[in-house]
């Protein structure tokens, strides 16, 4: 007599595939026979002049006239004023050993990178400076910094 091929293993692996095919099947059909209407009121939201989505839509009542000449689109553009270009700040980080530094901006709170070897006068951590922005390799760095002289 010749033994069957299949191993207790391969039959239980068949029977789960075939089980979990046939849970997919009756899934996919109950969504089917749910009552989905598709319809465009269903699917419409509404948003408030507080930005808030609601079903409901907009009161009539509460709108209000918006001339076109009275949006602006974009980043409004900045003041004619010309901003100092020597800027104070406070010496927040100093790394003696590797000759860098962070600097707090008093304006801005931004924190700045500077090298000893933009430093016109010696500086330490806590020392109030006056340095001027530029571009450095990585980005904005403080440059010509000297001790705060106050006016």
């Amino acid at each position: 007599m010749a033994r069957s091929q299949e191993s207790f293993q391969k039959k239980e692996v068949r029977n789960k595939k075939e089980k979990k095919r046939k849970e997919k099947a009756k899934r996919r059909e109950a969504r089917k026979s749910q009552d989905k209407s598709g319809n465009l009121d269903d699917m419409i939201a509404y948003v408030d002049e507080n930005g808030v989505i609601s079903d409901t839509p907009p009161d009539p009542t509460k709108k209000s006239e918006v001339k076109a000449e009275d949006i602006e689109i974009g980043v409004p553009k900045r003041s004619d004023e010309e901003e100092d270009p020597i800027r104070t700040g406070v010496v927040t980080y100093y790394n003696d050993d590797k000759a860098f530094g962070f600097i707090r901006d008093t304006e801005t709170k931004e924190s700045v990178f500077f090298h000893i070897n933009n430093c016109i006068d010696d500086i330490i951590m806590g020392n109030l400076v006056e340095f001027e922005v530029e571009m450095g390799q990585k980005g904005p760095a403080a440059a010509r910094v000297k001790h705060h002289k106050p006016k």
